[in-house]
Protein backbone atom coordinates (compact mmCIF):
# COMPACT_ATOMS: atom_id res chain seq x y z
CA UNK A 1 0.00 0.00 0.00
CA UNK A 2 1.21 3.53 -0.43
CA UNK A 3 2.78 5.12 2.00
CA UNK A 4 4.32 8.67 2.88
CA UNK A 5 7.06 9.44 5.96
CA UNK A 6 7.26 12.75 6.67
CA UNK A 7 10.45 14.06 8.46
CA UNK A 8 12.82 17.22 9.25
CA UNK A 9 10.30 19.24 11.39
CA UNK A 10 11.62 20.96 14.19
CA UNK A 11 12.23 24.15 16.59
CA UNK A 12 13.78 27.26 15.15
CA UNK A 13 14.24 30.93 15.48
CA UNK A 14 12.13 33.55 13.64
CA UNK A 15 13.99 34.14 10.57
CA UNK A 16 15.83 30.83 9.88
CA UNK A 17 15.50 27.59 7.85
CA UNK A 18 14.06 24.13 7.49
CA UNK A 19 14.17 21.89 4.65
CA UNK A 20 11.22 18.94 5.01
CA UNK A 21 11.42 15.51 3.58
CA UNK A 22 8.64 12.92 2.32
CA UNK A 23 9.52 9.86 1.12
CA UNK A 24 6.92 7.66 -0.65
CA UNK A 25 6.42 3.79 -1.41
CA UNK A 26 3.62 1.79 -2.98
CA UNK A 27 3.25 3.37 -6.31
CA UNK A 28 5.26 5.09 -9.04
CA UNK A 29 6.54 7.46 -7.31
CA UNK A 30 7.78 9.69 -10.72
CA UNK A 31 3.64 9.34 -12.05
CA UNK A 32 2.46 11.77 -9.22
CA UNK A 33 2.06 15.13 -8.39
CA UNK A 34 2.74 15.57 -4.76
CA UNK A 35 1.90 18.42 -2.41
CA UNK A 36 2.87 20.48 0.99
CA UNK A 37 -0.05 20.97 3.54
CA UNK A 38 -0.09 22.18 7.00
CA UNK A 39 -2.67 22.99 10.23
CA UNK A 40 -2.49 24.60 13.27
CA UNK A 41 -5.23 23.49 16.16
CA UNK A 42 -8.76 24.88 15.39
CA UNK A 43 -8.15 25.45 11.51
CA UNK A 44 -8.36 23.75 8.47
CA UNK A 45 -5.71 22.04 6.87
CA UNK A 46 -4.48 24.61 4.26
CA UNK A 47 -1.89 24.52 1.16
CA UNK A 48 1.26 25.02 0.88
CA UNK A 49 2.71 24.15 -2.37
CA UNK A 50 2.73 21.69 -5.01
CA UNK A 51 5.15 20.17 -7.61
CA UNK A 52 3.86 18.57 -10.75
CA UNK A 53 4.65 14.65 -11.80
CA UNK A 54 7.60 16.18 -14.05
CA UNK A 55 8.97 18.56 -11.15
CA UNK A 56 7.98 21.35 -14.20
CA UNK A 57 5.08 22.67 -12.46
CA UNK A 58 5.14 24.42 -9.20
CA UNK A 59 2.37 26.03 -6.93
CA UNK A 60 2.41 28.13 -4.20
CA UNK A 61 0.32 29.83 -1.27
CA UNK A 62 0.79 33.70 -1.41
CA UNK A 63 1.86 33.39 1.95
CA UNK A 64 4.90 31.26 1.01
CA UNK A 65 6.05 32.46 -2.12
CA UNK A 66 9.77 33.38 -2.28
CA UNK A 67 10.17 31.69 1.18
CA UNK A 68 9.50 28.00 0.59
CA UNK A 69 10.43 25.97 -2.40
CA UNK A 70 9.38 22.64 -3.44
CA UNK A 71 11.37 19.78 -5.12
CA UNK A 72 10.93 16.47 -5.99
CA UNK A 73 13.77 13.65 -6.30
CA UNK A 74 12.19 10.73 -7.98
CA UNK A 75 15.20 8.64 -8.05
CA UNK A 76 14.78 8.87 -4.19
CA UNK A 77 10.60 8.83 -4.25
CA UNK A 78 11.28 11.86 -1.71
CA UNK A 79 9.57 15.05 -2.18
CA UNK A 80 11.08 18.56 0.05
CA UNK A 81 10.20 21.57 0.94
CA UNK A 82 12.81 24.02 1.68
CA UNK A 83 11.32 26.88 4.00
CA UNK A 84 13.63 30.06 4.82
CA UNK A 85 12.74 33.29 6.36
CA UNK A 86 10.65 31.06 8.87
CA UNK A 87 7.97 33.18 11.05
CA UNK A 88 5.96 32.13 14.23
CA UNK A 89 2.98 31.84 11.79
CA UNK A 90 4.56 29.55 10.20
CA UNK A 91 4.40 27.00 13.45
CA UNK A 92 2.15 24.06 12.46
CA UNK A 93 1.77 20.54 11.83
CA UNK A 94 2.77 20.16 8.00
CA UNK A 95 1.68 17.09 5.82
CA UNK A 96 3.14 15.39 2.79
CA UNK A 97 0.16 14.61 -0.12
CA UNK A 98 0.26 12.43 -3.10
CA UNK A 99 -2.09 13.30 -5.85
CA UNK A 100 -5.26 11.07 -6.96
CA UNK A 101 -4.34 10.84 -10.29
CA UNK A 102 -1.32 9.77 -11.97
CA UNK A 103 0.35 12.79 -14.48
CA UNK A 104 -1.69 15.40 -12.14
CA UNK A 105 0.20 18.86 -12.60
CA UNK A 106 -0.22 19.79 -8.97
CA UNK A 107 -3.44 21.46 -7.13
CA UNK A 108 -4.19 23.31 -4.00
CA UNK A 109 -6.93 21.42 -3.55
CA UNK A 110 -7.16 18.55 -0.69
CA UNK A 111 -9.84 16.58 -2.70
CA UNK A 112 -6.87 15.96 -5.37
CA UNK A 113 -4.87 13.96 -3.04
CA UNK A 114 -5.62 10.65 -1.96
CA UNK A 115 -2.60 9.71 0.23
CA UNK A 116 -1.52 11.90 3.19
CA UNK A 117 2.09 11.51 5.54
CA UNK A 118 1.27 11.40 9.64
CA UNK A 119 2.86 14.99 9.92
CA UNK A 120 5.75 16.62 11.03
CA UNK A 121 5.77 19.36 13.98
CA UNK A 122 7.22 22.85 12.43
CA UNK A 123 7.80 25.50 15.43
CA UNK A 124 9.15 28.75 15.13
CA UNK A 125 9.99 31.06 18.13
CA UNK A 126 9.94 35.05 18.15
Amino acid sequence: QVQLVDSGGGLVQAGGSLKLSCAASGRTFSLYAMAWFRQTPGKEREFVAAIGWTGTNKAYANSMEGRFTISRDNAKNTVYLQMSSLKPEDTAVCYCAQGRVAYGLGSAKRSDYAYWGQGTQVTVSS
